[in-house]
């Protein structure tokens, strides 16, 4: 009990890796858990699991004003993205021979990774789509890549899970379809912080998490267009339109389903809490750490930035260090980059963006959620003077013993 009592008790500001479950989703959860019913099976049973998925289906098409056929559940967005990326590329090259994808150079691991295994093992090619130093694609850029042709498909993030700078995923969507290539965009961590009308956006394919909005973990989807051919990634049962295989979790969508509505619905009201937020913490750490330099847009706006990312840099700091002491005085957060096999790496969103090596190791991201407050915001500030000076003590001490 007392441990539980302790992680009550810390600031929690990671939202951007993962959210708290909300009650509603919890218990939908454990209703759909109470029945057995496999939902590809024949029987009662599995008549009721399957209709629990399907309800679910229509709720999260009705949510982001999609037709239900478009939903394709999946184990999460890594999945999602490696449906779209590889599903995508395949039937493209099967159907044109085209072998070019383009990206921007801030996309997550989960659509580089991808990429890259294509480019390594599929005879892909990679075309880099610089970003400024705000982190955000030139649309321009994107034309000229586009006018080149042999483009198999185009993928661009909605908003960066790093800084928070927001794409103009809907601009580039229309001119992926004027060229006839296939545009999909990352949103999951734009779901439920940025309107989203899927529709409206016109893209191809659009990538959502279920635990970045409030639902369990091991659920998300691909939002397809029916229309939009995707090779299979994996093979089995034929499930999901035959292009995602394997038996659903039932109660898991249920949740999935449950979390979305309640992230859509809320959104305009969590947005200008959010922002508000993240305007005092951003402003008090500035005041107490007069070095910190924010990364990302600085604006404020569901075109510019997510309303709830605070993504700073400490120089004289090393990040991973920094968030060591902060977690020892109860908050927690996020450098945002990898480690490869236990050697912190810098970002390579903050690389991309011009920024240099030393500066971006010394970066950390604050993201904000639902149940952030005014307090959290005073009990990171007071804990951070100390951790930053701390930081830069053992940074000099380094340098000296060198």
């Amino acid at each position: 009990m007392a441990s539980m009592a302790a992680m009550a008790s810390r600031v929690y500001v990671d939202h951007a890796a993962t959210t708290p479950m909300i009650p509603a989703a919890r218990e939908a959860w454990l209703e759909a858990s109470r029945h057995i019913g496999n939902p590809s099976s024949l029987h009662a049973s599995g008549r009721h699991a399957r209709r629990l998925v399907e309800e679910a289906r229509e709720r999260i098409a009705a949510a982001l004003h999609v037709r239900p056929s478009a939903v394709i559940f999946t184990a999460g967005g890594t999945e999602s993205d490696n449906l779209a990326i590889k599903g995508l590329y395949w039937s493209r090259r099967r159907a044109t021979g085209a072998s070019r994808i383009l990206l921007s150079t801030i996309e997550h691991h989960a659509v580089l990774d991808p990429v890259q295994w294509l480019v390594d093992d599929q005879g892909a090619q990679a075309n880099w789509l610089a970003v400024n130093a705000l982190g955000r694609v030139d649309v321009d850029e994107v034309e000229r890549a586009l006018s080149e042709g042999e483009v198999a498909l185009c993928t661009v993030m909605w908003a960066n899970n790093e800084v928070g700078t927001v794409q103009p995923v809907a601009h580039l969507a229309e001119i992926c379809r004027a060229a006839g290539v296939p545009f999909h965009t990352d949103a999951v961590q734009a779901l439920g912080h940025l309107p989203m009308d899927l529709t409206a956006v016109g893209a191809d394919a659009v990538t959502i998490s279920s635990h970045k909005v409030g639902g369990p973990f091991g659920a998300g989807a691909l939002i397809a267009n029916p229309t939009t051919m995707l090779t299979p990634v994996a093979h089995g049962g034929g499930q999901e339109r035959e292009v995602r295989s394997g038996t659903l979790d039932a109660p898991a969508v249920s949740a999935f389903a449950t979390a979305v509505e309640h992230a859509v619905a809320g959104q305009a009201a969590r947005a200008r809490h959010l922002a508000a937020l993240r305007s005092e913490l951003v402003d008090a750490i500035t005041s107490v750490v007069p070095d910190a330099i924010l990364n990302g847009d600085p604006g404020v706006g569901a075109d510019v930035r997510l309303p709830g990312n605070v993504h700073m840099s400490f120089p004289g700091c090393e990040g991973d260090l920094l968030l060591m002491l902060l977690d020892a005085s109860g908050v927690d957060c996020s450098t945002g980059s990898a480690c490869t096999a236990g050697i912190p790496e810098p970002s390579h969103v903050l690389l991309a963006m011009g920024v240099d090596t030393k500066t971006a190791r010394s970066s950390l991201r604050f993201s904000l959620g639902e149940l952030s407050t005014a307090d959290d915001v005073s009990a990171i500030v007071s804990a951070l003077p100390s951790a930053v000076e701390r930081a830069k003590r053992a940074g000099s001490s380094v340098v000296r013993t060198l």
